[in-house]
């Protein structure tokens, strides 16, 4: 009896407090469902769930693609748009959010300014609490929406145009995703993916004890956590977050495509099944989340010696003292085909765990924030039986940062798990900040190479102060960490936060790359191997250490009901951000019209072709046309043409190319991959763009092929 006046209570109350201000959770038209529904079904597990999405498509052309570092590697084109993702959870009286982006890492400079927005719309419902924002980790982004000057200095430093495209875009998706609230139940699964990842430095994770790696089968995680979203009023599935450790890199370093890799295919094959078409039509939200993938490769085949064929060192990862040449890669013959089944064996698994019932949750939903100063933050470790303080270390990478890793190497010169030097690199670091003697004991074993902490010129290298987060709904707790934890990285700071929490049920996720980018967070133990993830753990051994303890603590104080101070503040944006990024020039089209068709397809084509198609174009970086498309593929029915493809479905893909750099005129290619599915009949595509006037007026243009027959 006391529990149903719980409810009424708890109904009354959040009619009162969400249903008549001016930030209305739910609408005062539905006030009384929310009663009644509190009436006849006092169960705990009744949430109030929105989600959202909307498109976040960096510009695909003459910007860098941020990921591997190759100042070589500038967009051409579009291989599959990108989005934002927001998923609303309410208990009836508190609220927290999830956003997933596609995008390399997110940005505590984008949150903030998210936050500032959000603030406007809600009224401080939304706020640093509540909110988190993690990456995918796709590295065929463009970059430069940072505000902390080497994670941008790969793609020729800010970009206010990017920078402002996701903040527009995660604004949009939450405030969809609050707009759409309605009654729903949650339920946990979880599954396994046997043969979608691999661990990329084996030789650093044999350096956990081995009765610690004796717990685990693999030396990656081969489970996939879903939280599912179920409508109560058709009992429908209205979204889902995954969970699932693997680097979004299948596309590799010769890509010049944006692509939101093999997470957000995944992602659009699941929207795609229960809505339609991915573009246009929206209602269910599939989100595919980063979590410990720090050490994870989906490039299963393994590394091998390309010029050789022969085994690469297990080591260092060099063929002959050379990391150039050892390269992982699969499943498929080609990224295209390894994106493709790597995210076709997450979806399938994500779909068959949909399709079951699952552990419902219930309880209520909780959050709680602090910043941290890594590089003051101290806690006690235990080494060799004895207690000692440690502390945290100023940002710093090491030599073998510059090897790269299997799916993407660096340079030929440097190898990974030495503590090898190369001299001109070191003439480098040493113009630009010379390491101290307590900043070499304190990143002990690690060489330094970059000591980005000391780097003040033109502004802050990297983070020092870090938002660490942590939310709850009922049994399920996400762990948002800001950086990439490798897999017993991972490991550790979900057992050490299950202790806390102190229940059998507890499930604990770690979402990576949440609120802000710290680069790598490796153990101790691999710490000592430095391979390129150890190399680039920043703020020294005893990063993980710190992270543990922070959350433990976090994780209690929140159980207990408790507060903490927000912490000190991280760095506020420079007056003045470096760019050389240059906006796009004005267009030409020489004696033709923008929109012309320059490449007929052939009058007849046969299932399996793949149709190509030339237009002239402007820059399609004037306008990346957020919610729409640059082409459709269309089917004659009737007397109407209806769409079968856009530039957001994968069997399409748009590359451009300037094709005289005086006139500046461009080329735009359509490709179209004609499945096996696809039904006979007339087709056409539609082009459509902006060009850039010499006067510097942005104009709309369009074009369109003539009727192909598909047989």
């Amino acid at each position: 009896m006391l529990n149903i006046f719980s409810k009424i209570f708890t109904a009354f109350f959040a009619v009162y407090v969400f249903g008549t201000t001016a930030v209305p959770i739910f609408p005062p038209s539905r006030m009384y469902l929310i009663l009644l529904s509190c009436l006849l079904n006092c169960a705990d597990s009744i949430y109030y769930v929105g989600v959202g999405r909307a498109d976040c498509t960096g510009p695909p052309t003459e910007v860098n693609l941020m990921g591997f570092a190759e100042i070589t590697q500038i967009a051409c084109g579009l291989h599959l748009r990108q989005f934002v993702r927001a998923f609303v959870v309410n208990d009836g009286t508190t609220s927290m959010i999830f956003v997933n982006i596609d995008a390399h890492s997110t940005s505590d400079g984008v949150r903030q300014e998210v936050l500032v927005r959000l603030n406007r719309l809600y009224n401080g419902t939304y706020n640093e609490q509540n909110v988190i924002i993690s990456s995918t980790h796709t590295h065929s982004t463009p970059g430069g929406h940072h505000k902390y000057f080497l994670y941008d200095i790969s793609v020729k430093g800010f970009s206010q145009q990017y920078f402002d495209y996701l903040v527009d875009a995660i604004t949009k998706a939450i405030t969809k995703a609050h707009n759409a609230i309605t009654e729903s139940r949650i339920f946990l699964n979880v599954g396994v993916v046997p043969n979608a990842n691999i661990n990329r430095s084996p030789a650093a994770y044999l350096m956990n004890p081995e009765a610690e790696r004796s717990r685990y089968r693999y030396n990656v995680d081969k489970e996939i956590t879903q939280l599912k979203f179920v409508r109560v009023s058709d009992d429908k599935p209205i979204g889902t977050i995954n969970w699932f450790a693997v680097h979004p890199n299948t596309m590799n370093s010769t890509n010049c495509l944006v692509s939101s890799d093999n997470l957000g295919y995944a992602s659009v094959l699941l929207e795609s099944h229960f809505n339609g078409d991915v573009l246009t039509k929206e209602g269910f939200v599939g989100a595919f989340a980063s979590t410990n993938i720090g050490d994870v490769s989906p490039n299963t085949k393994g590394p091998i010696c390309v010029d050789t064929g022969n085994k690469c060192d297990f080591v260092t990862s060099t063929c002959d003292g050379d990391a150039a040449t050892c390269i992982a890669s699969g499943p498929g013959k080609n990224m295209f085909e390894s994106t493709r089944i790597i995210a076709e064996r997450i979806y399938n698994k994500s779909l068959a765990l949909l399709q079951n019932g699952g552990t419902e949750l219930s309880g209520p939903v909780r959050s709680i924030h602090q910043y941290i100063d890594m590089t003051k933050a101290k806690v006690e470790v235990l080494s060799n039986g004895t207690k000692k303080l440690v502390r945290g270390c100023s940002p710093a990478m090491g030599y073998n940062f510059a090897a790269g890793t299997t799916d993407g190497p660096g340079i030929s010169s440097a190898a990974q798990g030495t503590g090898s030097k190369n001299f001109l690199l070191t003439i480098g670091r040493d113009l630009l900040s010379v390491p101290t003697k307590d900043d070499v004991k304190c990143h002990h074993p690690k060489k330094i190479l970059i000591n980005s902490g000391k780097a003040t010129f033109p502004y802050e290298w990297q983070p020092k102060v870090v938002p660490t987060q942590v939310a709850t709904i009922g049994f399920f707790v996400v762990v948002a960490v800001p950086g990439e934890f490798t897999t017993m990285s991972g490991r550790r700071m979900r057992e050490a936060v299950r202790q806390v929490v102190g229940k059998s049920d507890t499930k604990v996720v770690v979402s990576g790359l949440a609120n802000v980018y710290t680069s790598y967070v490796a153990t101790p133990d691999e710490y000592q191997l430095q391979r390129y993830e150890a190399a680039s753990t920043i703020y020294g051994p005893y990063t993980l250490d710190i992270y543990i303890n922070q959350y433990k603590k976090l994780v209690s104080k929140m159980m207990n009901n408790e507060t903490v101070d927000s912490g000190p503040r991280p760095a506020k944006f420079p007056p003045v951000l470096v760019s050389l990024v240059e906006p796009p020039s004005f267009d030409g089209s020489g004696l033709r019209k923008f929109g012309e068709c320059l490449k007929q397809p052939r009058s007849k084509v046969s299932k399996g072709d793949t149709v190509v198609t030339k237009f002239v174009s402007g820059n399609p970086r004037h306008n990346p046309l957020h919610g729409d498309t640059f082409f459709v593929v269309e089917v004659k029915v009737g007397d109407g043409w209806t769409v079968v493809a856009t530039d957001a479905n994968w069997e399409t893909r748009l590359y451009w190319e300037r094709t005289n750099v005086v006139t500046r005129q461009s080329e735009s290619t359509i490709e179209w991959m004609v499945g096996e599915k696809v039904q006979e009949g007339e087709y056409r595509i539609r082009w459509k763009g902006h060009y850039k006037t010499v006067l510097a007026q942005i104009e709309y243009y369009e074009g369109g092929t003539r009727s192909f027959i598909v047989q």
